[in-house]
């Protein structure tokens, strides 16, 4: 028997004055440290990372300022009054 099959995800944000840029989520138990991004050309930041299917939650910490990704419109309340964006994985 095969186990479920992981998928990548890509995640970008402009963030041109940036100086870090982490992507945190259900996927890495919001964990600082699993997922800093990398800087490209143009100040647009990128991260590819795998998953199984299913429904996370995530946001980006920007110079340690919270932020949504605006690519992406499906949003969830949290328990801080504010929103998580929303990334669904299908199989």
């Amino acid at each position: 028997m095969r186990g479920i099959e992981r998928q990548r995800a890509s995640f970008s944000l402009e963030a041109l004055d940036a100086q870090w840029v982490i992507l945190e989520g259900d996927f890495n138990q919001w964990n600082e440290k699993t997922h800093p991004m990398k800087k490209g050309g143009g100040g647009g930041w990128k991260k590819f990372i795998m998953v199984q299917p299913g429904r996370y939650e995530y946001r980006f910490l920007v110079d340690g300022q919270w932020w949504n990704d605006p690519s992406n419109d499906q949003v969830c309340s949290n328990c801080f009054g504010t929103v998580n964006n929303v990334l669904e994985v299908s199989k």
